[in-house]
């Protein structure tokens, strides 16, 4: 029976470790902290919980008054319950003890509901620190060596080994965490009550998310960015909506300022900008990217080539350098998402084993930032297309001319598409929308599967319906289309 070692328990890992139980192979899955990795522990599963509150007390925020809702919990002056035609103050808050809770209840779950599926399909799990022990040998074999909490050594030969360890966060030599008032994404699961002033070091994807959920769930935010926008890698239209709906709902965002240090000052945080100028606030949390889990692995030893950036080398079908070992998601650096990393993951199972597989296709990923409104996006870009990189033309409706989003009182979003000139296959999209998330799907079939906005403007939509303004985009692309060629 073919030997599988997979060091590491996130997506990559457990995705892999089911893959090659079910095509036969004798896996061991070597994990330190649960499967699910950080993925599931300490990063996507509990953020997004957390952004499911925000998302409640966004929405109830911004449209009940529009919608005609009451709200009459207050007293009245005179001392008796509000009535619906009394002027009441609204009484909405979060308890935020009982919200993190909740978040690490459901992550713990979701770890022991992956590690019963791990189990159930054949596969051994062992709690440990893995590493490669030296080259190849003569067999074709390699050797892993797990080292448990207690010290304890035991050597595993694997005929095939996956790497999927992941990434922690990085840190700013002045901006160590305490767990307390300065904070990594990790750590903020622990805070019992709501920060008063949060200031928010980072405006990707991460620092995002959460500058735009504690806003909602009542914190006072300051978001700083070294960059000009924030969400610099995402697409500019987006993140042009995201800023002013930040801004809008009275964030404090920073653009320009790159953070240098910040200091734990009694029960206040000071964060020092490179400019010299000083901003104080309750907490600090600090997301300015991710390190991969690399040092200490036995990678150059083993023949595994490293970038200088300290993520693992692989191709498309998660081969690294070394014969026999394959490597996935966040360790590999090249798109930090737990979808990437689960099909990498199979793609090495399915490559070591000799199944049908597909080399991995990037532009063929759909991914989400959980902001309010999401941003999702998949396929080409609008910087492919500025950047001459691909010809397309691009469609860009707004929201606001939705009938479903002018019922539900969204005024903010769009659907951008993107179609081959000629053709008019669809390569890639843009929504900004509430559960952007969910309406990307069609787009993402579309670009999968070579469709023509022909195809997606002649497929039945519900009316009213947000997905109804992906067709009209598709429509008015075929009329632009049309009127070239004639």
């Amino acid at each position: 029976m073919t030997r599988i070692v997979i060091i590491g328990g996130g997506p990559g890992g457990y995705e892999a470790a089911l893959v090659g139980a079910q095509l036969g192979a004798e896996v061991t899955v070597v994990d330190c902290d649960g499967l699910g990795g950080a993925s599931v522990l300490t990063d996507c599963v509990p953020s997004k919980t957390l952004i499911a509150t925000a998302e409640v007390m966004t929405t109830f925020d911004s449209s009940y008054e529009e919608l005609g809702i009451i709200v009459a919990d207050a007293e009245s002056d005179s001392g008796s319950a509000a009535g619906p035609s009394e002027k009441a103050a609204r009484v909405v808050g979060v308890d935020l003890g009982k919200v993190n809770r909740r978040v690490k209840r459901l992550a713990l779950a979701q770890s022991h509901d992956i590690t019963a599926s791990v189990t159930r399909a054949g596969a051994r799990v062992m709690r440990g620190r893995g590493r490669l022990a030296g080259r190849q040998a003569v067999d074709g074999s390699r050797q892993v060596v797990v080292t448990a909490a207690d010290g304890t050594e035991e050597s595993l030969t694997a005929d095939a080994v996956l790497i999927a360890t992941g990434a922690h966060p990085r840190e700013i030599p002045d901006a160590q965490p305490d767990g307390e008032r300065i904070l990594n994404w990790t750590q903020v699961y622990d805070l019992d009550e709501l920060p008063e002033e949060l200031i928010v070091v980072g405006s990707g994807v991460t620092g995002a998310e959460f500058a735009g959920a504690y806003q909602a769930l009542g914190s006072r935010v300051t978001l700083v960015s070294s960059r000009d926008r924030v969400l610099p890698g995402e697409d500019p239209d987006a993140a042009a909506v995201l800023e002013d709906v930040f801004r809008r709902r009275g964030m404090n965002v920073m653009s320009r300022s790159r953070a240098e240090a910040a200091k734990r000052v009694g029960d206040r945080v000071e964060v020092t900008l490179s400019d010299g100028r000083v901003i104080t606030g309750s907490h600090c949390l600090m997301a300015v990217g991710a390190i991969p889990n690399t040092e200490g692995m036995g990678l150059e030893e083993a023949g595994v080539l490293v970038k200088d950036s300290g993520h693992i080398k692989t191709d498309r079908v998660s081969r690294t350098s070394a014969p026999g070992v394959y490597a996935a998601g966040d360790v590999t650096g090249i798109f930090a998402l737990a979808s990437v990393a689960a099909m990498q993951g199979r793609i090495a199972m399915y490559h070591f084993l000799g199944d049908a597989v597909a080399p991995l296709n990037l532009k063929t990923v759909s991914s989400n930032v959980f902001t309010d409104p999401e941003i999702a996006t998949v396929g080409y870009s609008q910087a492919d297309i500025d950047g001459g990189r691909i010809d397309a033309r691009v469609v860009k409706l707004p929201l606001l001319r939705n009938p479903r989003a002018k019922m539900q009182g969204i005024r903010d979003g769009f659907v951008k598409i993107f179609a081959r000139p000629g053709t008019g296959i669809v390569v890639g999209g843009v929504v900004v929308a509430p559960r952007a998330s969910e309406l990307i799907h069609p787009i993402a079939l579309a670009v999968d599967n070579n469709l023509t906005v022909e195809q997606i403007a002649n497929a039945f939509t519900v009316y009213p319906s947000l997905s109804g303004s992906i067709a009209e985009v598709a429509r008015q692309l075929h009329t632009r289309k049309s009127a070239e060629e004639s």
